[in-house]
């Protein structure tokens, strides 16, 4: 087995390969174990050229490398890139073994391939507990501040556009529709997790920011899930378009299993761009806790404010409150804190998208006509992208790095260790009213 070439390959360029796809390149060969010697090298060939695997390239330098890249995987008709990421010098593509030889053989300027791999919704009385609907009282509900939910989709529930549409935009990367939709559930429970306005149930049931617009994103499809690439097209999207749609937050509640060894993942990446571009970024922790170590990509990224899910009881009292056991701890990439904060994340009243995935195999979580209860990391994060909008529409002029401090400062420390809790719990009033971080 040593002296077949991709396992060469992967040790000669093994810093240049992620781990998943080292393994997958190594596992070409699992058909060869038993198959006479003499038939070995023509079925190697056979493999290489016949197996595809979709991929991210990294590239040191963009459109040179990708230049050159493009010359290789031209000349195979099989293979081909997708989709380019300028923010992260980086494209997708579908290359069979073969290219991937010939790309690291060549001087095509990759700093790294990675295996464009599953990422998945992080699905396993919220408001009032985080003390937002105090501040709606008093007139600071997110207006003019747009919160983008890259999700399964929105659906156009009437606490989303009645009595005005507050969907601002939709962009479809699964199946190119025009018209806000969500053959899921998870994104539009998410969208009312941050803005819905309680139209439906008579202001019961209300998302932190009541009055935020929502720019939808499709990122994953009608199973809760998608790929590296696709993720990354979300958010390049909501970069390339922050200004045209005044996008102000992103929030994700999606992701996928974090290798450690490699802390600047293309999700870690683009997350960051996004952020340096001037918008607030929200990532759900995981749903993999209680373990330590299971902080999830790109929630893994120092700079975003990755959010882990607290169970309140479905009270308003603050010493019910306990860690979701599902929630996931830290520490992260040598940071300690990781999650930063938490924020209600179970049994989380919120929009039902009738017809969708989620409404018609788990009927029990319907509540009442137009609500829909779900658990999870992923309700934290949205409701956390709502308090941040809350943040913005007072301070507007505040960065992302601004809003984040105004968030962990004024969280409310639980007593527990900061891999479990962050700076502590969400507290919506003490960070839109505090002065310490003025």
């Amino acid at each position: 087995m040593l002296g077949f070439s991709m396992i060469q390959l992967t040790r000669d360029h093994s810093d240049k390969f992620d781990k998943e796809l080292r393994q997958r390149l190594v596992h070409l060969y699992r058909p060869l174990r038993s198959t006479p010697c003499f038939l070995h090298r023509p079925i190697e060939n056979r493999l290489k050229k016949s197996k595809k695997f979709p991929v991210i390239i990294e590239f040191e330098q963009m459109y040179s490398g990708l230049t050159k890249a493009y010359d290789h995987i031209k000349a195979d008709g099989k293979c081909k890139i997708v989709h380019e990421f300028p923010s992260t010098s980086s494209c997708s593509a579908v290359l069979n073994a073969t290219t991937i030889e010939k790309l690291m053989n060549d001087d095509c300027q990759i700093k790294k391939i990675y295996y464009d791999r599953e990422v998945t919704a992080l699905l396993d009385v919220a408001s009032p507990s985080v003390h937002a609907q105090q501040l709606n009282s008093k007139g600071i509900t997110g207006k003019g501040v747009n919160i983008a939910v890259v999700d399964t989709g929105v659906h156009p529930h009437p606490d989303l556009t009645q009595p005005t549409n507050r969907i601002i935009a939709f962009k479809d990367f699964i199946n190119n529709k025009v018209d806000p939709y969500d053959d899921n559930g998870h994104g539009t429970h998410c969208a009312g997790d941050a803005a819905g306005n309680g139209f439906s149930s008579n202001l019961k049931y209300r998302g932190s920011a009541p009055e935020a617009g929502i720019i939808g994103v499709k990122v994953l499809n009608n199973m809760g899930s998608g790929s590296l690439s696709t993720i990354v097209s979300g958010i390049q999207w909501c970069i390339d378009h922050k200004e045209e749609h005044k996008i102000d937050v992103i929030s994700l509640s999606l992701g996928a299993a974090a290798d450690e060894s490699d802390c600047n993942d293309p999700l870690v990446q683009i997350a960051d761009k996004a952020w340096e571009s001037g918008m607030v970024v929200c990532v759900a922790a995981g749903n993999s806790g209680p373990d330590q170590r299971t902080i999830g990509t790109p929630g893994i990224s120092s700079k975003v404010v990755t959010v882990g899910a607290m169970d309140d009881q479905n009270t308003i009292n603050r010493t019910d409150e306990e860690i979701a056991p599902f929630s996931s701890r830290g520490p992260a990439c040598g940071e300690e804190s990781k999650p930063d904060l938490l924020a209600p994340g179970v049994n989380i009243v919120s929009l039902r998208a009738p017809g969708s995935f989620l409404d018609k195999t788990t009927k029990s979580g319907r509540v009442e006509d137009n609500y829909f209860s779900l658990s999870g990391t992923s309700m934290a994060t949205p409701i956390c992208a709502g308090v941040a909008a809350l943040v913005l529409q007072v301070y507007p002029e505040l960065t992302p790095d601004q809003v984040k401090q105004r968030l962990l400062e004024s969280a409310i420390d639980r007593g527990l260790p900061e891999y479990v809790q962050g700076a502590g719990y969400l507290d919506a009033q003490k960070a839109v009213e505090s002065t310490d971080s003025e």
